[in-house]
């Protein structure tokens, strides 16, 4: 304890001095070993005992996460690093690996200059390091290597240390690779990685060594010595290792030397991350990272505590106080902060300020989510959010929960609604016909810790279904105009739909445009790159998070204005649940050719405008050839080549294709696609298929058509499953003679 508050005055002292601040993250494939490293930077920066760092998992504080051996929350850590004789802080984050908590990291990147990729030297770079470094690269973070578990290579694989060498060469290139495909023009050059400058670093953190090209110089040690220490068989070799090149000197000199200091990342962040006007008093506070400008304050992560909601988040100008007054521009509300704090692992030690550039945890907040941006009330009318996040992965899986004592029913509500506070990628539900909670995540794995959080956290014992897959409506081809008649006959609106285009799908998916953006510029950039007509582009109304769009064509029509708002209303409500099988649509385009609408408010309400604008999509998706996407899963799975052909048999049987074979000296590497909805007993099969020798990784792909051929058949059971009739409406039943 005595240590920890010895620590924190220190940190405080530096904090003021911007250059001497870091801000840096762990990311990597999951199993690669980031927490075990993160262990090993914190023995040294003086918060746990040495003995124990690389077994203790400080920052695996969840005992769900203890038992399963994965991280599944963002951690944070602010450490004490002396380089060349000047101390710096460096504030760490520690971020999950596995593809169903990819939502933390793209948080975490966000709050983060630099980030620190571990790669398994064995394993080599997977799918998820991939999409990490995809990640890191679209929020302008500063990638660096640790290739990890080199002892593997030595004492499993009893490599030469030539073969050795090479493979190192292999992962650097393959990372190179990543960055050169990712990075935009002007970063890639320079954070390519090299070796010989110091970018990577080798070395074992679970035996607490690491080293680096400029360390070995300096140092006068050869790889052949390492090698001798794993030979000799004796622990005390390998400790000397751990004494002659230790992992966090190595790590941590290399993120003093090439993660810019926070000033320096926000000068070229601020204009890719922040969406507001850089000219503003605001904006030029948050280039010049100012500690005495307005408070800007970005929410990473919320965590619900006994006390409280505590929030996380990066000061990206001004400086965080208790006691003084805010403004959350999502949640549009004011709030006051009481209690401000640096985090020391699963600890928070209080502090009086945090000035920018920082990364600190903040109590009071009370309407506060994840991804929220908190400025001083003075400025609101220069604030903007901070772009809105883009997630690589959507969820895709849905399970329905009951409690398994009825009157712990009000107690299971409360927990959902806390888990979701924590975690904005699980949604919660109630099924309106059934009654059903229905909690949906990125995959199977993501459930399953949701549900052990419940009890564990909440002590709520709950009942799941098996899981089961969210599907999405669309059309393939343009619909009639039908004309929706309000129940009073009174208002009449003539409306089409088609699908969306690819390239439209993808501008709505990365945030390029959205429904708030200028009208003028959404139409330019819609028609420039994704063939739309500039006038249509110029009249769309309304973008929804499903990505569908809302054209208005009308010309003249008296009241029109008036009811936009209730139109608008309908639109979403007919594309939150779909005519065949109430499925969130997707991807399609709804058209406004014309509307009569009568005069007297009284008989224009929601209740006469909703189903006369739903009836008329919903004909118009019925018509259009309508269909279900369904969430496909891409594979990465090494394997010795000898299994290659069992691999593809599985792939096949489960309606999935192989995209491509490659080989790695004795390994095959399969990249394959499969439907979500074939991949839950997968883990099981591909074991048994390959002896147990496969290794694999899984991510988000994207959404396809269902085949033709279950199409019928798939409608049917979801629509029982959720207590409908077991045919879709037809046309004829929704628009009246």
């Amino acid at each position: 304890m005595g240590a920890r508050v010895k620590v924190v005055s220190e940190i405080e002292k530096i904090m003021g001095n911007i250059e001497q601040i870091r801000n840096i993250g762990i990311i990597a494939h999951v199993d690669h070993g980031k927490t075990t490293l993160s262990d090993s930077l914190l023995a040294a920066a003086g918060i746990i005992s040495e003995r124990i760092a690389g077994e203790a998992l400080v920052l695996d504080f969840l005992s769900v996460e203890k038992k399963r051996g994965i991280t599944v929350k963002s951690a944070n850590i602010s450490l004490y690093h002396e380089y060349q004789g000047k101390p710096y802080v460096i504030n760490l984050i520690d971020t999950p690996g596995h593809v169903d908590f990819s939502g933390k990291v793209t948080r975490s990147l966000r709050v983060l200059d630099g980030a620190i990729v571990v790669v398994d030297a064995v394993e080599g770079v997977m799918t998820q390091t991939e999409t990490v470094i995809r990640q890191a690269l679209e929020e302008r973070v500063r990638p660096l290597l640790f290739i990890n578990k080199v002892d593997r290579l030595i004492k499993e694989l009893k490599l030469p240390p030539e073969k050795i060498q090479e493979r190192f060469i292999e992962i650097i290139r393959d990372v190179n690779n990543l960055i050169d495909m990712y990075g935009e023009p002007p970063f890639k050059k320079i954070w390519k990685l090299k070796p010989q400058e110091g970018t990577v670093a080798f070395g074992s953190a679970k035996d607490k060594w690491g080293i680096s090209i400029p360390m070995v110089q300096k140092k006068g040690i050869t790889f052949k010595e390492i090698i001798q220490a794993y030979a000799s068989g004796k622990k005390e070799d390998v400790a000397r290792l751990a004494k002659l090149m230790p992992v966090h000197e190595t790590v941590l000199d290399m993120v003093v030397r090439f993660v810019p200091n926070p000033r320096e990342a926000q000068k070229y962040r601020i204009p890719k991350i922040w969406k507001g006007d850089i000219n503003t008093e605001l904006g030029q506070a948050m280039l010049n990272a100012d500690p005495n400008g307005p408070l800007v304050l970005f929410i990473n992560d919320v965590r619900v505590e006994k006390t409280g909601l505590v929030a996380t988040g990066r000061v990206f100008s001004g400086t965080l106080e208790p006691g003084r007054e805010v403004y959350l521009l999502s949640a549009n509300t004011k709030s006051r902060i009481l209690q401000v704090s640096l985090y020391m692992g699963p600890f928070r030690e209080v502090t009086k300020r945090v000035p920018a550039g920082n990364i600190a945890a903040v109590m009071g907040l009370s309407d506060v989510r994840a991804g929220e941006t908190v400025v001083d009330p003075k400025y609101v009318d220069q604030a903007a959010p901070f772009e809105q996040l883009h997630y690589v992965s959507e969820p895709v899986v849905t399970i329905a929960v009951e409690p398994l004592r009825i009157q712990d029913l009000p107690k299971m509500i409360e927990a959902l609604r806390k888990l979701t506070i924590e975690d904005p990628n699980l949604v919660v539900k109630i099924n309106e016909e059934t009654g059903e909670y229905l909690i949906s995540g990125m995959g199977p794995l993501h459930l399953e810790i949701a549900l052990t959080l419940l009890k564990e956290n909440y002590g709520v014992e709950v009942k799941a279904s098996q899981p089961i897959v969210v599907y999405r409506e669309t059309v393939r081809t343009e619909s009639p105009v039908y004309e929706g008649k309000s129940p009073n006959k009174h208002n009449k609106f003539y409306i089409s739909v088609a699908p969306l285009n690819e390239e439209t799908i993808e501008l709505i998916q990365k945030g390029v445009i959205t429904e708030n953006m200028d009208p003028k510029e959404r139409a330019k950039i819609l028609r420039d790159k994704a063939n739309w007509d500039y006038d249509e582009a110029r009249r769309i109304w309304s973008i929804d998070e499903g990505i569908n769009v809302f054209v208005d064509k009308t010309t003249g029509v008296q009241h029109l204005r008036e009811v936009k708002d209730t139109i608008l209303a309908a639109f979403r409500l007919a594309t939150k649940e779909g005519p065949l099988a109430a499925e969130p649509v997707r991807g399609i385009k709804v058209i406004l050719h014309d509307a009569i609408i009568h005069e007297d408010p009284v008989h224009r309400g929601p209740g006469q405008i909703y189903p006369a604008v739903r009836n008329a999509i919903w004909a118009g998706i019925l018509s259009a050839r309508p269909t279900l996407l369904e969430p496909l899963q891409k594979l990465d799975i090494r394997t010795p080549m000898e299994y290659v052909s069992n691999i593809a048999a599985i792939i096949a049987r489960k309606r999935g294709r192989i995209l491509e074979v490659l080989s790695q000296g004795m390994m095959a590497r399969v990249i394959a696609e499969i439907p979500v909805a074939e991949s839950f007993d997968l883990a099981a099969e591909l074991r048994s298929a390959t002896a147990g020798r496969a290794f694999w990784g899984v991510e988000f792909s994207r959404w396809a058509p269902v085949p033709d051929s279950m199409l019928e058949e798939l409608i049917k059971k979801i629509r029982q499953r959720k207590g409908l009739p077991p045919h879709p409406p037809k046309v004829s039943d929704l628009i009246g003679p």
